[in-house]
């Protein structure tokens, strides 16, 4: 087997470090992770040259503009690098026969479905970023057939800035806070968003059947609500012998942001287990891993 070349937009985010993390233990692939100033989305221009100093056998789509308050009043800017840029990038791989993976989102809907969503349901985004990323996924569609979109949610993971990350380190100075308890979805490890992206990669290049494309939903198994979520980060963390902190359940409406949220996030994920035999883990197992490898890398590095 050839080794195959990845080249994945974006350096710093969570699905990308994870990518990049995953990449290192396969000897049959080659992940290259390209940010700006190298390549930027909002310069749809540029894809092209970076495309052909690199010539991958796929490219995932991984950047994107996830500041969904900031988006509110920053709509041109949201939109050049959720639309126009992954758009340019579909345009060109189409072009060269190169198939990509897109990472979208679970705020396509507004959250009123009282039932986990499916691909077909209508969307209805509730704010500037879900409207961005909506059209990114119109766009794409309209330019190439070989591409598989991934709605995910809920991302978490030892990189960056996340949930866990967030709730350990409050937790570390307070021993009770406020956490909304009506927004319900699937908390989802960028590790396992990793390992669902390179699997779907080997398929889209292993066969050229039409079932394997299109829009599918991946996110971790099982559900929460934010405070379920929290408590759950809590438990695994004191049984690790880290911070814990009392959750007070609190509703949206205690805790106003500039964009409205889903109330309902859950994504079905039966069609990507259906077409690619995926099913990402259940959000508990996934949580403790990450909770339990941040807790040892914070006493790894208080001993060093």
């Amino acid at each position: 087997m050839s080794r195959r070349r990845y080249l994945v937009t974006g350096s710093k985010g969570q699905v990308v470090q994870s990518l990049v993390e995953r990449g290192k233990v396969d000897a049959y692939i080659e992940i290259i992770a390209s940010g700006r100033p190298m390549l930027d989305l909002a310069q749809p221009d540029r894809l092209e040259a970076v495309i052909s100093r690199v010539e991958p056998d796929l490219i995932v789509s991984a950047a994107a503009y996830t500041a969904v308050d900031q988006a509110e009043t920053e709509e041109a800017q949201a939109m050049a690098v959720n639309a126009d840029g992954p758009a340019a990038l579909a345009s060109i791989a189409s072009a060269r026969g190169i198939p990509l993976i897109h990472l979208s989102t679970d705020y396509v809907f507004d959250g009123s479905k009282q039932a986990p969503y499916l691909e077909s349901d209508p969307v209805a985004p509730l704010g500037v970023y879900g409207r961005t990323k909506l059209e990114g996924e119109r766009r794409i569609l309209a330019s190439s057939d070989n591409v598989v979109i991934l709605r995910t949610a809920w991302v978490y993971s030892p990189f960056g800035r996340n949930f866990v990350k967030t709730m350990i380190g409050v937790a570390a100075t307070r021993d009770r806070l406020n956490v909304v308890a009506d927004q319900v979805g699937n908390p989802t490890s960028a590790l396992d968003i990793a390992d669902c992206v390179l699997a779907v990669a080997a398929n889209l290049l292993e066969s050229n059947d039409a079932s394997l494309r299109g829009v599918f939903h991946m996110a971790g198994a099982g559900e929460a609500s934010w405070a379920d979520f929290a408590e759950e980060i809590f438990r695994v963390s004191a049984a690790s012998g880290g911070p814990s902190a009392k959750v007070d359940r609190i509703p949206s409406s205690a805790y106003p942001t500039p964009a409205r949220r889903p109330a309902n996030s859950r994504l079905d994920c039966s069609r990507l287990q259906s077409a690619h035999g995926i099913r990402l883990p259940d959000w508990r197992q996934s949580t403790a891993e990450v909770v339990e490898r941040l807790l040892r890398d914070q006493g790894n590095s208080s001993a060093s």
